[in-house]
């Protein structure tokens, strides 16, 4: 399709869709099941650029840097100091017990311009014991490339509480030495954005899909016109879009608002080794299979008896180990899994045996190893 033909009817596209999300809970109903294109895709190059600078932070109540553990602490407010015309002899070492040295990161989002503000997140790097009540002092932030984007500075909030005895007892709340500051930077430099340039934009899915993408293509091709998008490969969708910055805005939000049906997701059993979690997808299947789980338990009591002979016999009294050792097999009964079995129906099964989390994991493992299992098992 002509660029300029999808240019004029970009109006008519805009109106139709408003339309469709201004309509009642009957186009709701209908709905259900269809996700936003913005919730399953990104639009490429509109992402966080991160940030990072070391500064230091004072003011606090005696919960600071040890200087004699943390030198580059003394080091860096004889710097600081320096630069504000304040001279501190070189053998002088003062003891900082109200000031910290920290680094400071932040997330830049996009489009961010001069004079906004961001949060940051400022984190102890030597020994002190909290940065409650503690104020960061001005601090440039540095993106990857070494420029400045940012400035940081104001009072932290910590959320994290200690406090210390003399005889060395301690009691920590969470993590006092990490704190944050809601808008403590300001914006100082803009990140160059390719949103707008080209005569397209690519969509890409946060989730990596054949099916999603081609039913992303195919809807933005029915909300807006033939031709118009088209899927490059399992992740990324490219879109013809206006070259006019002013258009390509109000494109992209409606772009953003088109619903689809996402691709159903693979099978997949999910088992965390450390936690004991099992998930398992909606569409694992077991295929006929019969199984049968049961424990031993071997259980082993020592004791001691006392052998003691008769009055006036020979003999010593003695003690002699005594083991008992008792095994118990519970029988648990057989259940059977008919070909095409459900979640549900798995998740049935192995509730009428009392299977614990580990034992589901064991039952999962032998049905892989049957050819049962219909589903990738994973262990994170």
């Amino acid at each position: 399709m002509p660029f300029q033909r999808m240019t004029r009817s970009l109006p008519i596209a805009l109106f139709s869709l408003a339309a469709v999300l201004l309509l009642g809970p009957a186009s709701a109903v209908q709905a259900q099941g269809l996700e936003r294109v913005k919730d399953l895709a990104s639009i490429g190059g509109v992402r966080n650029n991160q940030l990072v600078g070391y500064g230091l932070v004072v003011g606090l109540d005696g919960t600071g840097d040890r200087t004699t553990q943390a030198p580059f602490t003394v080091q860096s407010l004889k710097n600081m100091l320096g630069r504000l015309g304040v001279t501190v002899p070189p053998d002088v070492s003062p003891q900082l017990r109200n000031v910290a040295a920290v680094m400071i990161h932040a997330d830049l989002p996009p489009f961010a311009k001069p004079g906004q503000t961001i949060d940051i997140t400022v984190s102890s790097i030597g020994n002190a014991g909290s940065l409650r009540g503690g104020s960061l002092l001005m601090t440039p932030l540095k993106g990857a490339d070494g420029q400045t984007y940012a400035m940081a500075q104001g009072n932290l909030v910590v959320g994290g509480l200690g406090a210390e005895g003399r005889d060395g007892s301690r009691i920590t709340v969470n993590v006092p030495s990490v704190g944050r500051i809601p808008n403590g930077a300001t914006v100082e430099r803009e990140v160059t954005s390719a949103f707008a340039q080209g005569d397209s934009v690519t969509l890409n899915l946060h989730r990596s899909d054949f099916t999603t993408a081609n039913r992303v293509s195919d809807a933005i091709n029915d909300a807006l016109g033939g031709g118009t998008a088209r899927p490059l490969d399992g992740s990324s969708v490219r879109v013809r879009a206006p070259t006019d910055p002013g258009q390509r805005v109000a494109f992209v939000s409606v772009l953003e608002n088109i619903r689809v049906e996402p691709g159903d997701a693979p099978a997949k059993v999910i088992v965390n080794s450390r936690t004991g979690t099992v998930v398992i997808g909606s569409n694992v299947t077991v295929t006929a299979a019969a199984v049968s789980h049961g424990s031993l338990t071997v259980t082993i009591t020592e004791a001691l008896d006392v052998s003691q002979p008769a009055p006036l016999a020979p003999g010593e009294t003695v003690v002699t180990p005594r083991t008992d050792i008792e095994v118990v097999e519970e029988a648990n009964p057989m259940f059977l899994f008919g070909p095409g079995v459900t979640l549900d129906e798995i998740v049935r099964a192995v509730n009428r045996v009392g299977a614990a989390p580990g034992d589901l994991v064991a039952i999962l493992e032998a049905l892989r190893e049957a050819g049962a299992l219909r589903a990738q098992l994973i262990v994170i």
